[in-house]
C-alpha cells in the first residue's frame, strides 16, 4: 500500500518572526556588499573621466559609469525595501513578545491570587486584634513592674520638687561663696554678733621675745592669756 499511496510527509513547521527576520536581514548585507563594490567602481570611472580629454573615450567611461549608477539606485531601492520588511517584523515581534509577557502576568497574578486567598483563610483579623490587645496589655503589666521594683526604699513620697530646686539653688549660692571666701560655709559665721564672739588671738608668728621682756600676764591651760583676777580691797 505504501508503494501505491505512499507516505504522508510531516509538514515542515511554519518560519518564526525571527527567522524571517533573519533571512530578510541577511538578503539587505548581501544587498549592501553589491553597492559598496558598484561604489569603488564609480570612483574609478570617475578617476578615468577626470583624467581622459573630451571625446569619444570619455563619453564611453561616462556611458559605463551612467550604467553602474543605475544598478546602484536600483539595488538602494531593494536595500530600503528590505530594510522596511525587517522593520515591520521587528514590530511585529516586539507586539508578540509583548502579548507572551502579558499572558505570563496574568498567570502570575492568578497564582497570586489563589495563594493569597488560601492564606487569608489562615489569617482573621479578629485574631489580630485581640493579639495586639494582649501585648499591650503585657508591656502595661511589665511596665508597673519594672516601676516597682526601681521604686527606692526610705524616701518620702509628700517631697515637694519646688523645695527640692530651692535647696539645690541655695546649695549652689553656697558653693560659690566658698570657692570666693576660700572658707567652708559651715565654719563661716552667720552674724557679725558672731564674729566679734569668736574674736580669737592671733597665731604667734615665730619671733622669740626680747631677753630683757618678761611675760606680764601668765597663760592658762590651754595657751591663752589668763584673765586677771579684780584685787580685793580691804
Amino acid at each position: 500500500m505504501r508503494r501505491v499511496f505512499g507516505v504522508k510527509k510531516d509538514k515542515e513547521p511554519p518560519p518564526t518572526v525571527e527567522d524571517a527576520s533573519n533571512r530578510i536581514t541577511k538578503r539587505g548585507d548581501s544587498v549592501d556588499e553589491k553597492i559598496k563594490k558598484l561604489d569603488i567602481e564609480l570612483s574609478r570611472y570617475k578617476e578615468q573621466i577626470r583624467k581622459t580629454r573630451p571625446g569619444p573615450a570619455q563619453e564611453a567611461v561616462k556611458a559605463r559609469a551612467m550604467r553602474v549608477l543605475k544598478q546602484k539606485r536600483m539595488y538602494e531601492g531593494q536595500r530600503d525595501m528590505l530594510y522596511n520588511q525587517t522593520f515591520n517584523l521587528d514590530q511585529v515581534a516586539f507586539a508578540s513578545e509583548g502579548i507572551k509577557d502579558a499572558q505570563q502576568t496574568m498567570s502570575a497574578l492568578k497564582s497570586a491570587n489563589k495563594e493569597l486567598k488560601g492564606m487569608m483563610k489562615t489569617v482573621k483579623i479578629q485574631d489580630i486584634d485581640s493579639l495586639q490587645d494582649e501585648m499591650m496589655d503585657l508591656m502595661d503589666v511589665s511596665n508597673e513592674i519594672q516601676e516597682t521594683l526601681g521604686r527606692s526604699y526610705n524616701v518620702p513620697d509628700d517631697i515637694d520638687e519646688d523645695d527640692l530646686l530651692d535647696e539645690l539653688d541655695a546649695l549652689e549660692s553656697d558653693m560659690g561663696m566658698e570657692s570666693e571666701a576660700g572658707v567652708p560655709s559651715y565654719l563661716q559665721p552667720d552674724k557679725e554678733s558672731d564674729l566679734e564672739e569668736l574674736n580669737l588671738p592671733s597665731a604667734p608668728t615665730g619671733h622669740a621675745a626680747p631677753a630683757g621682756r618678761t611675760n606680764a600676764q601668765a597663760d592658762d591651760e590651754l595657751g591663752l592669756p589668763a584673765v586677771p583676777h579684780a584685787s580685793i580691797r580691804s
